[in-house]
């Protein structure tokens, strides 16, 4: 795989001295003195503490310890954690980063079945079966679309209303009504296809924004099982979600779930302040209880674990020769309008501008894979993204010195840690995310004695966790400048002093603190469940809490 630099002739590639720990060693700093007080900067100054909980929020708090703490089943009485997403992962080809990692690294030592759209598509839809094969202790069972529904399911209302939308860029929503019967009817025909496949005892976690009628469609097909959804992508205000025509149906259908879970406590409020307003859940007093935020984390063993492929060593060499000594920015994104990739060139270009001591000094290494390349919006960013590649390496570049090495095609995940590690800054400039785990996987790869610095928007949900980044409003170009300069010449002891703050939060609030704390909450309470929240008349949960087991089963209490 060869990066788009657009090099200027001439150019040749200077070798990096090979160091101890791929990177891991002091990096030299070209740009700030030996020492400097912590420097403080209004754009960038930590987010305010949290606010006290309520007693409500307290109350509820000591419910889910009471219920976590009533211990103990053998493994036969567990009940079964089936996932659903609308992909699954490929064992075969681990991604970069997205949702089907996190649930891989969560799935793979669960005793469970993770169910999902096989990513294939067929003429004749009628014909198709569920297959399965292993995935570690748990089983993929996936099946095939037919391609009419998959067009309209996916990359129409998924991808060209919902994402949009729900990252606030409704100008590049295109709000066909086919699309909402799609999408209706291929989680009516997923649900059919999980029907035959549930045990009574099964807890349901379903994932993402292409499934929020997915639990109304298998209670329309007679299913009680307790039912969780969690939405990856921010949710936005009631105004906004208000500009999807369907949006009433849409919201009503997460009424069916047991718990809804979010990303941060922004979106938690917006769909609190949207069942307000429109009057849905309102049979139940305790509708607030049934939305609640858990902030994803991420397998930081599993991170740091990672051994390089063939194919990832031959990038990481690419970009070790071609930076020469200067020292490296990244980024890490697919190629979407919701990651303000323009943005951050641009202000990687306003540094060049504005601090010429820079120059043939820093390069930015940004990976952009491809996706959703079947919708128009996303060719023209593709377009936009390179010609900006183009403009800067060739008003700044030298013979010698290429300012910006774009990747535009995937790169393998095992690649990545190294990649971080030989990173000064990592760069999560999102317009509006959900969380952004590469946030916090560029944090998790730095060595502590010599981290680098990340600049995270404020649009990230990680934002609100991640305290010590350098903070920066979503789309600001002028703030993302400074906040670059700002981490180039940030003195050793405040990178150290900022990366131990950001480590206290990975490492706590972890992959598996978001999987129990939010299976503790679905299987604790007596959620109310049902199309506009009619009360639960199934049978009690019994107090059951589910919870990660040891050997990688769940734990009912």
């Amino acid at each position: 795989m060869r990066p788009i630099i657009s090099t200027p002739a001439g150019t040749s590639s200077l070798a990096i001295p090979d160091t101890p720990g791929a990177g891991e060693a002091q990096r030299a700093d070209p740009f700030q003195p030996a020492s400097r007080p912590r420097s403080r900067h209004p754009q960038f100054e930590r987010l305010p503490s949290p606010p006290v909980r309520t007693r409500s929020q307290e109350l509820r708090a000591a419910r889910l310890r009471r219920c976590a703490s009533d211990v103990s089943a053998t493994p036969e009485a567990r009940p079964r954690l089936v996932v659903v997403s609308n992909r699954l992962i490929d064992p075969q080809r681990p991604a970069a980063g997205g949702l089907a990692v996190a649930l891989g690294d969560m799935m793979r030592d669960t005793d469970g079945l993770w169910f999902g759209w096989s990513g294939k598509t067929v003429d004749e839809p009628d014909t198709a079966c569920v297959r399965t094969e292993p995935f570690g202790r748990t089983t993929l069972a996936q099946v095939d679309l037919g391609r009419t529904d998959y067009e309209g399911y996916y990359a129409g209302f998924s991808n060209s209303v919902l994402w949009p939308i729900f990252h606030e860029r409704v100008k590049w929503a295109d709000l066909n009504p086919a699309y909402f019967k799609a999408y209706e009817a291929v989680n009516r025909i997923l649900a059919s296809h999980l029907r035959p496949m549930l045990r009574d005892s099964d807890i349901l976690w379903v994932h993402d924004y292409h499934l929020i009628p997915f639990a109304q469609a298998l209670r329309a097909l007679g299913c009680t099982q307790r039912m969780g959804f969690f939405n990856h992508i921010p949710l936005p205000s009631p105004d906004v979600i208000r500009r999807i025509p369907q949006h009433r149906q849409l919201m009503r259908a997460l009424a069916s779930y047991d718990l809804v879970g979010m990303q941060s406590p922004r979106d938690v409020l917006n769909l609190q302040r949207y069942w307000d307003a429109e009057n849905i859940a309102a049979q139940s007093e305790r509708r607030h209880d049934r939305v609640h935020a858990f902030p994803i984390g991420i397998d930081v063993e599993s991170l740091r674990a990672l051994v390089p492929s063939p194919a990832s060593q031959a990038v990481i060499d690419e970009v070790r020769g071609a930076a020469g000594r200067c020292v490296l920015m990244i980024g890490v994104d697919r190629l979407d309008y919701s990651k303000g990739i323009p943005t951050r060139l641009k202000a990687f270009r306003q540094l060049l501008q504005t601090h010429a001591r820079m120059r043939s000094k820093v390069t930015l290494v940004q990976i952009a894979a491809p996706t959703r390349q079947s919708i128009p919006a996303y060719a023209r960013l593709r377009d936009k993204t390179e010609q900006l590649v183009r403009e800067i390496n060739r008003r700044f570049g030298t013979g010698d010195w290429t300012p910006v090495m774009y990747f535009s095609e995937s790169v393998d995940r095992t690649a990545l840690p190294q990649l971080y590690r030989m990173s000064r800054v990592g760069v999560v400039t999102p317009v509006a995310d959900g969380m952004n785990l590469v946030a916090k996987e560029y944090v998790a790869a730095q060595a502590a004695r010599d981290p680098g610095v990340l600049v995270l928007s404020r649009g990230a949900g990680a934002a609100s966790q991640l305290r010590d980044a350098l903070l920066v409003p979503s789309k600001n170009r002028a703030a993302t400048a400074d906040a670059y300069a700002q981490a180039l010449s940030m003195p050793l002891e405040e990178r150290k002093a900022r990366h131990a703050g950001l480590m206290r939060n990975i490492e706590t609030e972890d992959l598996r603190w978001w999987r129990d704390n939010y299976l503790k909450a679905l299987a604790c309470a007596p959620w109310p469940a049902g199309p506009e929240g009619a009360e639960d008349t199934r049978p009690d949960a019994g107090g059951a809490s589910v919870s990660g087991a040891s050997d990688g089963g769940l734990t009912q209490a």
